[in-house]
């Protein structure tokens, strides 16, 4: 493959740390990479090292005679000009209608050839909103077609159909041959559809994998078991060097150079370590058996038309954890507000328990305005001064350094956190408050591969009900168990294969069968109502992925029983405490015997076909 973009040597650095160090690297036709790394940590300056936009401090970039580089930035601009002129450019009419591969960029991400999606073709850019223009933007780049293309967070303000047909758009151009790809990007879904190597751009350093990001998980993984390993083995060298530098008798005071020059490089050798993201599990207040229900609800379209939600029910239960997926202006904010109750239905109406505490971290993340001014570890400490984690009394500012905010950094004014620095923030601060019942409004916004990470696997243990409007679908099968689709029509539609099924609708153009889930939980099989054996392939694989399902609960119930079962010994002199962890116990142990039986039918089913 030829090499059409050539990095040596590149150097650089910005005031308090070096983004990249000496770094050398190569582009060749036909790559497609994705580039990985903590948020500040370099992958925007790389990309924009690569486009020729900034020059590096040392080091030397060159491009192929006659190659174009085209970049996609992570901030999107008004041009001042119209969406077809920016799009399109001097392009006549009937050519670009003509290209069927123009087409299907502009039909794909502007919603038809008429750019009905984003206001028309003759729409000014300065009235677009943020997901219009980050549509445009994206459409004018792929028009272009250059053979390097630079994409920098192509998936944010996407939907899920949109993430879909970008990933099978590149995909589509990379098999018929057209340059190199290098796409900056959190959604783990898309890195594994697209890429065929991962970057991981870290403390000024680029390390590069094959395959896309399970494989980079995996991979990472082995080196950081082999660094482990040689770190172990250093530290042996070190303790035997001290140790015979403070053998023999006290008045002895020279030791042999050479072993002192050997003991000092030894300990000089020590790699400092990452800024850990651990996000710590906080335990939630307790939920009763009534949480939230919408009951025949009714919502109307801000602009007319068709309402967005028409007598729609829906009920959660304690536990629950719902993926809620539909395109962008299909309502999922709307209804994470009326769940709130920071909107009323224009009908129907909304019941909530009386033991609900809810908590929504939103898009914007507003609620950090009233503490714009204050410092981060204030931010927390306003919530609360302290809080018990693993046992262990942790203060305000222990807590925030354990989310990834070394000590410099908490000081740090709210208005002057990265986009990644306030969501996390704000988790944190949600976190603390104890709520039973969490909305999460597209929460992979500005977050890191890492911070996804630490943030899933906080979620994993969160003991209340669960609702995430998103459009990343790793995170969504990470963390929920049941997925509702908003497919237009007014109706929520239970979407049992989950993401693929709402694509699938979608594509089909009809919004058939699925009604919405109107009752809390899935409803247990009965003997009677069991498919018979030798089911359909799409029956056979919604039935799997029915049981891996139940698996995942079998798995978060087994642990929250271990864990009430630690907690009932730890306070056995508590006598309120051990009532309240009592019935608590007898209700985890109740759903788990009621999933095990549902699992135990279901297997039957597909063992059977």
């Amino acid at each position: 493959m030829a090499n059409l973009v050539n990095c040596t040597g590149v150097h650089v650095a910005v005031p308090d740390r070096v983004l990249l160090r000496e770094v050398s690297l190569g582009v060749d036709d036909g790559d497609r990479v994705g580039v990985v790394g903590r948020n500040g940590g370099g992958k925007s300056t790389l990309l924009r090292v690569l486009a020729g936009r900034l020059d590096p401090d040392d080091g030397r970039v060159s491009v192929r005679s006659g190659s174009r580089v085209g970049m996609l930035d992570q901030r999107d601009q008004p041009t001042g000009r119209t969406v077809a002129e920016t799009v399109l450019g001097d392009r006549a009419a009937h050519e670009w209608a003509g290209d069927a591969r123009v087409r299907d960029v502009v039909g794909g991400l502007l919603g038809d050839l008429d750019a009905a999606g984003v206001g028309g073709m003759d729409a000014a850019t300065d009235a677009l909103s943020g997901g219009q223009l980050r549509r445009v933007a994206l459409a004018r780049v792929l028009v272009d077609d250059p053979d390097v293309l630079l994409l920098d967070e192509p998936t944010n303000h996407l939907d899920v159909d949109g993430v879909a047909w970008l990933a099978e758009h590149l995909r589509a151009r990379a098999a018929s041959g057209r340059g190199a790809l290098v796409v900056v990007t959190h959604d783990r879904w898309f890195l594994d559809a697209v890429v065929t190597t991962t970057w991981e751009v870290h403390d000024g350093e680029v390390d590069a994998y094959e395959g896309g990001y399970a494989a980079w998980v995996l991979a990472r993984a082995e080196r950081q078991r082999v660094a482990a390993v040689t770190e172990e083995r250093r530290q042996n060298l070190v303790r035997k060097e001290l140790a015979w530098l403070r053998r023999g008798a006290p008045a002895r005071t020279s030791k042999p150079r050479f072993r002192l020059d050997a003991a000092a490089d030894l300990i000089a050798d020590e790699p400092p370590p990452r800024d850990g993201v651990a996000l710590q599990r906080l335990a939630a207040a307790r939920l009763g058996k009534d949480v939230l229900d919408l009951e025949d609800v009714r919502v109307d379209h801000p602009r007319g038309g068709e309402p967005l939600l028409a007598g729609t029910t829906w009920r959660l239960a304690p536990g629950e954890r719902y993926g809620v997926v539909g395109a962008n202006g299909a309502g999922k904010t709307t209804m994470l507000r009326l769940l709130t109750g920071q909107r009323e239905p224009d009908g129907g109406r909304v019941r909530r328990g009386k033991t609900v505490e809810v908590a929504c971290l939103t898009q914007d993340l507003a609620e950090l305005a009233p503490v714009a001014h204050r410092r981060a570890v204030e931010a927390v400490a306003d919530v609360a001064q302290t809080a018990v984690v693993g046992g262990r009394e942790m203060t305000a500012s222990q807590l925030v350094e354990q989310l990834g905010f070394p000590r410099e950094r908490q000081w740090t004014r709210v208005s002057e956190l990265s986009g990644g620095e306030r969501r996390r923030l704000q988790l944190l601060r949600l976190l603390l408050q104890r709520p039973n019942v969490l909305l999460l409004d597209e929460p992979t916004n500005d977050l890191d591969t890492d911070s996804l990470a630490a943030m899933e696997d906080v979620l994993d243990s969160f003991a209340g009900t669960l609702v995430v409007v998103s459009h990343d679908r790793y995170l969504l099968e990470r963390l929920c168990d049941r997925y509702v689709g908003m497919l237009g029509d007014g109706a929520l539609r239970d979407l049992p294969r989950g993401v693929e099924e709402y694509l699938e609708r979608r594509s089909a153009g009809g919004t058939a069968g699925g009604s919405a889930p109107s009752s809390a939980g899935p409803a247990p099989t009965a003997a009677g109502d069991r498919p018979g054996p030798g089911l359909a392939a799409a029956d056979l694989r919604a039935a799997r992925k029915d049981l891996a399902r139940l698996e995942r609960r079998l798995e978060r119930l087994g642990a929250e029983e271990t864990r009430l079962h630690e907690d009932l010994a730890a306070r056995a002199t508590d006598a309120a405490a051990v009532l309240e962890l009592d019935a608590r116990l007898r209700d985890v142990t109740a759903e788990r015997d009621q999933v095990e039986a549902e699992w135990l039918a279901l297997a039957e089913v597909v063992e059977g076909s």
